[in-house]
């Protein structure tokens, strides 16, 4: 096994439109990923944005439902640093 795939859920939280992100879990297998999201797509919250989301799309409210990512095993995946901005 060299990668896992993270499943999580995203929906805005209005009016400040900031995400909410809640980590589902991690699988083994894209089809293990897919199946938790076939699980839970129905439960509580999350059947208000049921679809896997493209990461292609771009946009306010695009990117509300499942995600899955693959991440490679020991490598980093954040390499650029950040910035925070103060008020």
């Amino acid at each position: 096994m060299n990668s896992v795939f993270i499943v999580q859920h995203v929906h805005l939280l209005l009016p400040q439109e900031e995400e909410d992100v809640k980590l589902i879990g991690v699988y083994r297998t894209l089809q293990s990923a897919h199946a938790a999201v076939k699980r839970l797509a129905s439960a509580p919250g999350f059947r208000d944005r049921p679809n896997v989301v493209d990461p292609s799309y771009a946009g306010i409210g695009v990117g509300e439902g499942f995600h899955i990512s693959e991440y490679r095993l020991d490598e980093d995946n954040w390499i650029s640093g950040y910035v925070t901005q103060t008020s």
